[in-house]
């Protein structure tokens, strides 16, 4: 489905979100409609591939009876009742190929049936839809997915019938409004993720817990997805594995596999760690929705600071787990409790802990730890970690020292839901060629936005244009090709340079985007001054000649 018709759905949906919320706020409307679109999704996925494995056996769709109280069942649910003493080996085999298995009456063609007829049974319907998804349908246990979805909530009404209208409603209009959209994964994993944007905006500075604007995404995917030795070479091939340990949405992870994908390539398996349970559980949403199988993901509820995770918790060197591209959003200058065996910790007992009231550094630190020779890491982070003293400046220091700090890239201010204040990124390697700093400000290369400023990304009306700025694809160049100098927005800056300036890294201090002031020259000055005062005396004597003749008093 070509672009356009991609970004119909997600506007479809949104204007279907916006109608039918009243006093809902975002947030939990938010919750509610991603739901039923990833059960739409599954739904589809399945029967089509029960389809394929059934062939003729495959009961014909019932004709559609539209009598407002006769309830049109699920093909798939008159074959399980045809055929009792199949539906386990049929199951097994569903398992085998699409890695999970939805009971009939849980479909979402009989849900929207459900809705269609205003039946009592849809809201207990859904609850134990939602249950069997979460414990039964995968083999590995998506407990929790739908934890934040509460169909008995006051918000959805006051009474049981008042709650199952209103969900009969929802789902209705979201049946009719996509019903003549594909779905496939290109076409409803764009359209989640422009849902999720949207909301997002509704938001505003709660949006910083799970969304990243896909422009400032785009530049991180792209960079980390380059050879880290060579970028200009463009692409890897593969990489095996993939973290962003503040993964909110997932979004960031997605680009990342969609950049190695287009580029014929292939990714291993990706990770994410979320701390915030509705988030995480937007996350694994969003993931099985871009198509991607149970055993191709890995996403962690739990502290990324306190390092809950398993997978990451391996003492043994030798036996640790390394990732050969690193990105993160992390929430900006977070409070944490930094403490003596936090202090011991393996991630942080080379350079120190970051100090109580920003933990930004602790979580750059957590992700480079896990950082592959070989890998790049991007991390989004404010200004202050590139000049502020102390503790960061001792691990800013170490960093430097150690070749460690590849690029420093400044971008505009309010570009983030969560932020006014412009935010940097900090690209990371281990094995780095280079021995200076790229440091690029983009600070002022924007769009202007009533609420939000926006990166250019070269197209009009929706369509590249080559005469059209782009501002993404200009930080993503510069990074590529690592020019000595580009006046006024890039320059390669060498160790010994920033030793001098005491392991600063502000931006402004290597690339000023100020204007060069006019050199004046006071002699010319003084003389064309001096050649105007001679100009004025003569013309005013001719004028008082002039004056005089007419017997009129002179100047």
């Amino acid at each position: 489905m070509a672009q356009p018709d991609q970004d119909k759905l997600g506007k479809t949906l949104w204007n279907i979100a916006s109608n039918l919320r009243g006093s809902m706020n975002a947030d939990s409307f938010r919750d509610y409609m991603l739901s039923f679109l990833f059960l739409r999704y599954l739904s589809h996925n399945y029967e089509e591939s029960a389809k394929k494995e059934l062939g003729r056996d495959y009961p014909k769709s019932p004709s559609k009876d539209k009598r407002p109280d006769f309830i049109v069942p699920p093909p798939l649910e008159i074959w399980y009742q045809e055929n009792k003493e199949d539906t386990e080996e049929f199951e097994k085999q569903m398992r085998k190929k699409v890695h999970y298995v939805i009971q009939p009456q849980h479909l979402w063609s009989n849900i929207t049936e459900l809705a269609r007829t205003q039946n009592d049974e849809l809201l207990v319907t859904l609850e134990c839809g939602f249950r069997y998804i979460e414990n039964k349908s995968f083999d590995n246990t998506f407990h929790g997915l739908f934890s934040e979805i509460n169909l008995n909530s006051d918000k959805l009404g006051k009474t049981p019938k008042e709650r199952n209208d209103k969900l009969c409603t929802i789902i209705q209009n979201i049946a009719e409004g996509i019903v003549d959209f594909s779905a496939d994964t290109d076409t409803l994993g764009d359209a989640y993720e422009y849902l999720i944007g949207k909301f997002a905006a509704g938001s505003g500075k709660k949006a910083g817990e799970f969304y990243t604007p896909q422009q400032i995404s785009t530049i991180l995917s792209e960079i980390v997805t380059l050879d880290s030795q060579d970028p200009t070479t463009g692409k890897k091939n593969k990489l095996d594995k993939v973290l962003d340990m503040a993964c909110g949405s997932g979004s960031l992870l997605l680009n990342v596999r969609k950049r190695i994908k287009d580029n014929k390539g292939t990714v291993g398996k990706i990770y994410g760690q979320e701390n915030n349970v509705t988030t995480y559980n937007l996350a694994r949403m969003n993931m099985l929705l871009h198509g991607m199988k149970d055993t191709e993901f890995e996403i962690f509820h739990g502290d990324t600071l306190k390092n809950q995770w398993d997978v990451l918790n391996e003492m043994n060197p030798s036996k640790k787990t390394e990732f050969d591209a690193i990105v993160a959003n992390p929430p900006f200058s977070l409070r944490w409790e930094p403490n003596d065996t936090l202090a011991e910790d393996f991630r942080f007992k080379s350079y120190g802990l970051a100090p109580k009231s920003a933990a930004d550094f602790a979580f750059l630190l957590h992700g480079f730890h896990f950082l592959s020779n070989e890998g790049t890491m991007a991390i989004i982070l404010p200004h202050g970690v590139l000049f502020r003293g102390g503790a960061e400046e001792r691990i800013r220091t170490k960093l430097l020292k150690d070749n460690n700090i590849d690029a420093v890239i400044g971008l505009p201010s309010n570009l983030f839901y969560s932020t006014g204040i412009p935010v940097c990124i900090l690209i990371l390697k281990k094995c780095k060629k280079e021995d200076d700093v790229l440091f690029i400000n983009a600070s002022e290369h924007f769009k202007k936005g009533k609420r939000q400023n926006e990166l250019r990304d070269g197209k009009k009306d929706g369509v590249y244009d080559k005469n059209e700025p782009n501002d993404i694809q200009s930080i993503i160049d510069t990074y590529k090709n690592r020019p000595e100098k580009l006046e006024r927005y890039a320059r390669r800056v060498s160790m010994g340079e920033i030793e001098k300036n005491g392991y600063n890294l502000n931006i402004s201090r290597y690339v000023s985007t100020a204007e060069d002031e006019v050199q004046i020259d006071l002699k010319e000055v003084n003389k064309n001054l001096a050649s105007i005062n001679e100009r004025i005396e003569e013309k005013t004597k001719e004028h008082n000649k002039f004056l005089k003749e007419l017997g009129l008093k002179t100047i």
